[in-house]
C-alpha cells in the first residue's frame, strides 16, 4: 500500500512562479497533501524562495514527503503542473482589475521566462485580474483549449458554501453552488442550481422552515462578496483560502481526479460567449480544463454571464 502511494507521486513535478504569501502556502498545502514528488519555488527574490523552502521542507517527514526547493526558469522543464503566483497583491480599497496595469506586464516576462523551458503538463493562473491573465496567459503560450486556466471564482464558491452552511447549520458536502462570471464584481451566483443534498434549495427550506427568498440570497452573496476586502482590511492579505483551492485543482492535474469547478478558461462558444476568459463549472483533470460544462440556466442568469463577459472584454479591449 505505502509502495503504490510513493509510486503514484513519484514523477508529479510542480512550479511555482511567486514565493509571497500564495505561493509559500501553496508550497505548504501541496506538501503536507503530499500531491507532488518535487516541488519548485521560482522568485526573483532568491533567498527569499530558499527560504520558504527550507523551511516548509524542515516540517516532520510523515506529514509530507516531497522535495521542496528554490529553483530558476530552468526548472519549468518536465513540469506537471506550473503554477503562477506572480505580481502584486490587491490593495486595501481596490478593485482587482484595478491591478491590471501593474500585473500584466509581469506576467508577460513571466511567460517570456517560462516558454523556452515549457515541455509538457498544465499552467494554472492565481495572479490577479485571474480572467486577464489567463486569457493573455493561454494567447501568449499557444496552447491546445484548457492547457491555460485560472483559479477563477473556486474561492468565492467556497466562502459561499460555508456561508449557505452556516445558514442552515449542515455540514458543507450537503450543498451544491457556484459563483460563476468574472472574479470580481460581476461575479454572481447561480441560484437556481442551488441543492441540498440533491433538494432544490427552497424545497429544502419549505421542508425545515426556513426562509428563503430573495433578501436571503442577497444577504449571503453581499456577504461573500465583501469578505476578500474584509480580509484584506483586516490582515494586509489573503492567501490560506485559496491555498487550499489550488490544493484541490492540482490534486484533479496530478492524480488524474476529475473533478467540477468553477475556473477561468477561454470560452470557445459556451453560452455563445468567446475571446474572453471567465468562471463556468468546469471538468478540470491532467489536461486542464478537460471540458466546459453549459448547464441550464434561467434567462437572467444567462444574461448576467454575457454581461460579465463584456465587462472583461471592454478591458481586453483597452490593453
Amino acid at each position: 500500500m505505502g509502495t503504490k502511494l510513493y509510486a503514484a507521486i513519484d514523477n508529479r513535478k510542480v512550479a511555482i512562479i511567486g514565493s509571497g504569501f500564495v505561493g509559500a502556502s501553496i508550497a505548504y498545502a501541496l506538501t503536507i497533501r503530499d500531491l507532488a514528488s518535487e516541488i519548485v519555488l521560482v522568485d526573483s527574490e532568491v533567498d527569499k524562495a530558499a527560504g520558504e523552502a527550507l523551511d516548509i521542507q524542515h516540517g516532520i517527514p510523515y506529514m509530507g514527503t516531497s522535495s521542496v526547493r528554490a529553483g530558476d526558469y530552468s526548472d519549468c522543464k518536465n513540469c506537471d503542473l506550473i503554477i503562477i503566483t506572480a505580481g502584486r497583491n490587491r490593495r486595501v480599497g481596490e478593485d482587482r482589475l484595478d491591478m491590471i496595469n501593474d500585473n500584466i506586464g509581469t506576467i508577460r516576462d513571466v511567460v517570456d521566462e517560462i516558454t523556452p523551458y515549457y515541455t509538457h503538463g498544465v499552467i494554472l493562473m492565481v495572479s490577479n485580474p485571474v480572467d486577464i491573465l489567463t486569457y493573455k496567459c493561454a494567447e501568449w503560450m499557444g496552447l491546445p483549449n484548457g492547457k491555460v486556466f485560472g483559479t477563477g471564482c473556486i474561492l468565492d464558491t467556497s466562502r459561499l458554501v460555508r456561508s449557505i452552511a452556516n445558514y442552515t447549520n449542515l455540514n458543507i458536502e450537503a450543498i451544491k453552488c457556484n459563483i460563476v462570471g468574472e472574479h470580481g464584481n460581476s461575479s454572481f451566483p447561480i441560484w437556481s442550481r442551488l441543492s441540498i443534498a440533491g433538494l432544490p434549495m427552497w424545497e429544502y427550506c419549505e421542508n425545515v422552515g426556513l426562509e428563503w427568498g430573495e433578501e436571503q440570497k442577497d444577504f449571503l452573496f453581499n456577504q461573500v462578496r465583501d469578505m476578500g476586502a474584509e480580509i484584506i482590511k483586516d490582515k494586509g492579505k489573503t492567501h490560506y483560502g485559496i491555498a487550499t483551492c489550488v490544493c484541490s485543482l492540482a490534486d484533479a492535474v496530478l492524480n488524474q481526479r476529475l473533478t467540477i469547478a468553477p475556473v477561468t478558461s477561454p470560452l470557445q462558444g459556451e453560452y455563445g460567449i468567446e475571446d474572453v476568459a471567465l468562471s463556468i463549472p468546469s471538468i478540470v483533470g491532467v489536461n486542464g480544463v478537460e471540458h466546459r460544462l453549459e448547464e441550464k440556466w434561467y434567462k437572467e442568469e444567462r444574461q448576467k454571464l454575457r454581461n460579465s463577459a463584456e465587462i472583461l472584454k471592454e478591458q481586453l479591449r483597452r490593453l
